[in-house]
């Protein structure tokens, strides 16, 4: 981990440069080191943990969208939330969101399911816990990483910028209760989960609403159309 530390992007690595020492980042090192050496298969690769960080440095964040954990099928997760490499299936709750995205700005569902344009814009595409064993859904909750990511967001909120906060479902909801909603909006709905997203998701036109606010607020929106790749 702490090697990680020294490779994060440095505006984050200096935000966050206290959790990394902490001995709750150096226990959750060792767990991870542990399971790696008991044949386990972690997600993502360790190079990408932080990958939402590094495309995204702090300064430079206009969106946050927080996710709970990795996809934990082999070839899926790579550090950003909701989102899949190239030519890996779109999951259904990224294909809800495409229809959301469709219906508020026109903007027609992308044939794949990677979103690293838009963290290169300025979306923190976060999860809560950033790693996971491979088929194990949610097997690294607990073990420190939502305090780690709890930091994240604290340091975003601290930002003198105004910044969108998109909190799709309870858990996000719960995690970032603390954003001043004051200097930041915060944008709330169920979770894009086929489960859920027709009690609430669909129809909730987060996308122009956080582009409005940005523009409102001089700071530039998001292109939230994805090139093909």
């Amino acid at each position: 981990m702490a090697e990680a530390a020294v490779k994060l992007e440095e505006s984050w690595k200096r935000a966050m440069d206290g959790e990394f020492a902490s001995r709750y980042m150096q226990d959750l090192r060792a767990f991870l080191v542990e399971e790696k050496s008991q044949g386990k298969t972690i997600f993502p690769k360790g190079s990408e943990y932080f990958r939402a960080m590094d495309l995204t440095p702090l300064d430079e964040v206009r969106v946050v969208i927080l996710g709970q954990d990795p996809y934990h099928g082999a070839g899926q997760a790579h550090g950003l939330c909701f989102s899949v490499r190239p030519g890996v299936r779109i999951p259904p709750s990224l294909v809800n969101i495409y229809k959301e995205l469709e219906a508020d700005l026109g903007i027609p569902p992308a044939r794949h399911g990677f979103l690293e344009s838009w963290a290169r814009q300025g979306v923190l595409l976060l999860n809560s816990v950033l790693t996971v064993e491979e088929g194990r859904a949610a097997a690294h909750q607990g073990r420190g990483w939502e305090r780690f990511t709890d930091a994240v967001i604290r340091a975003v909120n601290e930002q003198p910028h105004p910044v969108v906060f998109m909190l799709w479902g309870s858990y996000a909801q719960k995690k970032a209760a603390f954003v001043d909603t004051k200097r930041h909006l915060v944008l709330k709905s169920v979770h894009p989960s086929p489960l859920s997203a027709h009690s609430g998701f669909f129809g909730s036109r987060h996308f122009s609403k956080a582009n409005a606010f940005l523009e409102a607020h001089g700071r530039q929106p998001i292109d939230w159309r994805l090139p093909e790749v």
